[in-house]
C-alpha cells in the first residue's frame, strides 16, 4: 500500500509537471525544461543520502517515517502553490503575484526530492528484512506484489492526473485544475503513511549496520592518498593503486573494489542514454501539447501520452524475455548483455530522430510568434463600414515590429493614432465605429474571447464557463474551452440567442457579437469569427512510435544493464553499484538542463538530432569500451581469494608455530646449560 501510493504521487505530480511550469507559472519552454530536469537529477541523487541515513544513523523504519512526513509537506505545498485564486485578483484566471507561486512550487519539490529518493532505498529492503531465510516462497510472493503495485500506481497515476488537470476549477475564475492535479498525489501520500505507521506493531525492525558506501568511499580516499605519499621514484610500484589502501583495510575488500571499479568505468558513457529517456515527460510532453489529441470517442490529454510507456514496458519486457531473446540465441548469435546495451543507444537515438520528423510536420502548422524584440498587431474594425488601416511595408495577419509604439493612419481622411506595444507579445487593436471613441488593445492568448460591438451590455455564458456581462464596445475575460462542440448563450436584457462552436486542440478565437446582431432562437450567422492559433491538425497517434523505440530501448538498455551490473558485482557491492546507477540517471538530466540553458537551438527538430546524433557517438564509444570487458564470476573470485587468503594465513600460522618451536628450543638448550655449569661449579668448590 505504502508502495502503491508514493508511486501514485510522484508519477501523477510529475507528469503534469512541465505544464504546470508552462502554462501556471508562464515560463517559457527552455526555462520549464531545465527547472524539470533539475529535479529529476535530484530525485535520482537523493536515494544515496537515503541510504546512508537509514544504514548508518536511524534505520529503514524511521527513515522512511520521517521522509515521508517531508515528501507528504511538499506535495501539500504543490498543490497549495498551483492554487491561483490567492493571488487572482483581477479574476481572469490566471495568478497575478507569479513570486509566491514560484517560491511555494520550488520549496515543495525540493522536500518531495528529499522524500521520494530519501525512502527509495529503504521500502524494498525494510519490506525483503521482515522474512526469514526459510521463507523464501513468502519472499517472493510479497517482490512479486511489490513491484506489481509500483508498476500500477505509476501507470494509474498517469492516465488520472492529466485528467484532473484538464478540468476548470476555482473560486472566483476558472482555470486549469493543476491544485487538483498535485492534491490527490498529496493525499495519497498522506494515506500512505498513516497506513505504514499503523503496521508499526507487526514489523521486524533491524537496527543500523553501518553503510558500505561509506566504507568503500573511504576505502578508495585512503588509497589516493596514500598513493600520493609515496608517489616518488623510491617507493616501490604496486599491481594497481587501490593496493595502496592494504596498509589499513582489508584485502578481500580491497579486491571487491576492484571488481565494481571494472563495472562502474562502463557507467561513464550511460548518462546520454537517460539524458534522451527523461525527455518524454518534459519536451515530448510539450510537442504533444501542439497536437490532435482526438482519437474518435477518446479524448487523450498531451501529458497521458506518457502511459505509453509504463504500458509498453509490461508488454515487451515478457516478449523480449520468452521470444525474441531465445529466438536471437537460436540463431547462434552471441547477444552479450553489453551488446544489448549497445543496441538499446540506438533504439533510443532512432526515437529521436522520429521525433524530429513529426517536429517538421507541427512547425509547419504553427503560428510565427514574435521574438523577444518584436511584437506582433492585428486589427479588427468593430464598426459596420471598412475601414482603411495604413503604416509601411507589413502585409501579413499579424504585423510585425521592431520598435515599442507604432503611428497608424485611420480612416478617411486618415486620423493618426500612436499606439503602443509590448514586446514578444501578439496584440490586437480594436478600432470603434466611430474614429475618436475610445481604443482597446488586447493581448492574444491561447484562449476564447468575445468582443461586445452592440450599444447595450451583453452577459455571455456556457457549461465550460461564464464570461460575465460585457459593456458595450468592450471585450470579456479570456476563458479556456475544452475542445469538441461547446454552446454559448448570448443575454441582453430579456433577449437571448444561442452560438455553437466546434473547438479543436489549442485554438485560440475571438468572437464579435455585431451592433446588427438580432436576437432569436438562434443567433449561428450573426457573431464573427476570427481564428487567432489554427487548432493543432498534426495527430498525436504519430508519437506512439517514438514512444515503442524508446521503451524498446530501455527493456534493452535499462533491464539488461541492471541485471549485468548485480551479475559482475561481488555480494557486497550491488548497493554500491546501485548508487552508481542512480548517479547516471542523475548526470544525463543535468545534460539535458545544459544543453537547454547553452544550445539555444532555433529549431526544436534540429536539438532532437542533436541529441540522437550524440547518443550514437556515445554508443560507438560504449561498445569500443565493451569490447575490452571481460565477463567474470564475482562470487568464484571472491570463494578463490578467500582460499588463497586461509591458505596465506594457514602458511603464516606455520611459520609462526616453526618460530615459536625454535625459541622454545634456544629456550630448553639455554637452560641445560646453565644447570651444567652450575653443577661444574658446585663440584669444583
Amino acid at each position: 500500500v505504502n508502495e502503491f501510493c508514493e508511486r501514485f504521487s510522484y508519477y501523477g505530480m510529475r507528469a503534469v509537471l512541465v505544464l504546470y511550469f508552462k502554462y501556471f507559472l508562464r515560463w517559457d519552454d527552455d526555462l520549464a525544461i531545465s527547472i524539470y530536469h533539475t529535479f529529476v537529477a535530484f530525485c535520482y541523487l537523493t536515494p544515496i543520502l537515503g541510504a546512508i541515513i537509514a544504514d548508518s544513523w536511524l534505520g529503514k523504519f524511521k527513515t522512511i517515517i520521517y521522509l515521508s512526513i517531508v515528501y507528504a509537506i511538499g506535495q501539500v505545498a504543490m498543490a497549495v502553490s498551483a492554487i491561483h485564486d490567492i493571488t487572482d485578483s483581477d479574476r481572469d484566471g490566471s495568478p497575478d503575484n507569479l513570486t509566491f507561486h514560484v517560491v511555494l512550487s520550488m520549496a515543495g519539490l525540493l522536500l518531495i526530492a528529499l522524500g521520494t529518493g530519501g525512502i527509495k532505498p529503504c521500502v524494498a529492503a525494510f519490506g525483503g528484512d521482515q522474512f526469514g531465510d526459510h521463507q523464501d516462497k513468502q519472499r517472493r510472493t510479497f517482490f512479486s506484489v511489490f513491484y506489481l503495485c509500483i508498476n500500477g500506481g505509476s501507470l494509474l497515476s498517469t492516465i488520472i492526473t492529466p485528467i484532473l488537470r484538464a478540468q476548470d476549477c476555482g473560486i472566483h475564475s476558472k482555470s486549469k485544475c493543476y491544485s487538483l492535479a498535485f492534491g490527490v498525489p498529496a493525499a495519497l501520500m498522506a494515506v500512505s503513511l498513516v497506513v505504514f505507521i499503523l503496521g508499526s506493531g507487526m514489523y521486524y525492525k533491524t537496527k543500523p549496520e553501518g553503510n558500505i558506501m561509506l566504507k568503500v568511499s573511504k576505502c578508495i580516499g585512503f588509497a589516493i592518498k596514500n598513493r600520493y605519499r609515496h608517489r616518488s621514484r623510491k617507493y616501490p610500484k604496486k599491481e594497481h593503486w587501490m593496493d595502496w589502501a592494504e596498509e589499513k583495510y582489508d584485502k578481500l575488500l580491497i579486491a571487491q573494489i576492484k571488481i565494481a571499479l571494472r563495472v562502474l568505468l562502463l557507467y561513464i558513457p550511460l548518462p546520454m542514454f537517460w539524458t534522451l529517456f527523461d525527455q518524454k515527460g518534459s519536451r515530448w510532453t510539450l510537442q504533444a501539447t501542439t497536437m490532435d489529441g482526438n482519437f474518435g470517442s477518446i479524448v487523450i490529454q498531451p501529458d497521458q501520452m506518457q502511459t505509453i510507456n509504463p504500458i509498453l514496458i509490461l508488454t515487451l519486457v515478457p516478449i523480449m524475455d520468452s521470444l525474441v531473446f531465445p529466438l536471437i540465441k537460436k540463431c547462434g548469435l552471441h547477444f552479450t548483455p553489453l551488446k544489448k546495451m549497445t543496441v538499446g543507444m540506438i533504439l533510443a537515438a532512432l526515437a529521436f530522430v522520429c521525433a524530429a520528423v513529426i517536429q517538421l510536420q507541427i512547425d509547419k502548422t504553427l503560428p510565427v510568434f514574435p521574438s523577444a524584440s518584436q511584437s506582433q498587431l492585428k486589427f479588427l474594425n468593430m464598426g459596420n463600414t471598412p475601414i482603411t488601416v495604413e503604416f509601411p511595408e507589413n502585409h501579413e495577419e499579424y504585423f510585425k515590429f521592431e520598435s515599442d509604439q507604432i503611428t497608424v493612419l485611420i480612416g478617411n481622411p486618415p486620423v493618426s493614432k500612436i499606439v503602443s506595444l509590448t514586446k514578444g507579445q501578439r496584440q490586437t487593436l480594436l478600432i470603434p465605429s466611430a474614429i475618436n471613441d475610445e481604443w482597446q488593445l488586447v493581448r492574444d492568448l491561447h484562449k476564447v474571447l468575445f468582443i461586445n460591438g452592440m450599444s447595450t451590455p451583453v452577459t455571455v455564458s456556457s457549461a465550460a464557463g461564464h464570461y460575465g456581462e460585457i459593456e458595450p464596445l468592450h471585450y470579456s475575460n479570456y476563458s479556456e474551452i475544452k475542445n469538441g462542440r461547446a454552446t454559448f448563450t448570448l443575454q441582453s436584457g430579456s433577449q437571448s440567442c444561442e452560438y455553437s462552436k466546434d473547438f479543436g486542440f489549442g485554438g485560440s478565437y475571438t468572437f464579435f457579437i455585431p451592433s446588427t446582431l438580432t436576437f432569436g432562437p438562434n443567433c449561428q450567422e450573426s457573431i464573427t469569427e476570427s481564428v487567432d492559433i489554427k487548432p493543432n491538425s498534426v495527430h498525436m497517434a504519430l508519437q506512439i512510435p517514438q514512444y515503442f523505440l524508446i521503451t524498446a530501448g530501455e527493456v534493452m538498455f535499462s533491464v539488461t544493464g541492471l541485471e549485468f551490473s548485480y551479475s559482475q558485482a561481488p555480494s557486497n557491492m550491488k548497493s554500491v553499484l546501485q548508487a552508481g546507477w542512480l548517479l547516471t540517471n542523475a548526470v544525463g538530466n543535468f545534460i539535458v538542463l545544459i544543453v537547454a540553458e547553452i544550445a539555444k537551438l532555433p529549431k526544436q527538430w534540429t536539438e532532437y538530432i542533436l541529441f540522437a546524433s550524440l547518443l550514437v557517438a556515445v554508443s560507438i564509444i560504449f561498445s569500443i569500451m565493451a569490447s575490452f570487458y571481460t565477463y567474470i564470476d564475482p562470487t568464484a573470485i571472491e570463494a578463490e581469494f578467500k582460499k588463497k587468503v586461509h591458505d596465506d594465513e594457514d602458511d603464516e600460522d606455520d611459520k609462526k608455530k616453526e618460530l615459536q618451536k625454535s625459541k622454545e628450543m634456544e629456550k630448553r638448550d639455554s637452560v641445560s646449560s646453565d644447570d651444567e655449569d652450575k653443577k661444574y661449579v658446585q663440584t669444583s668448590m
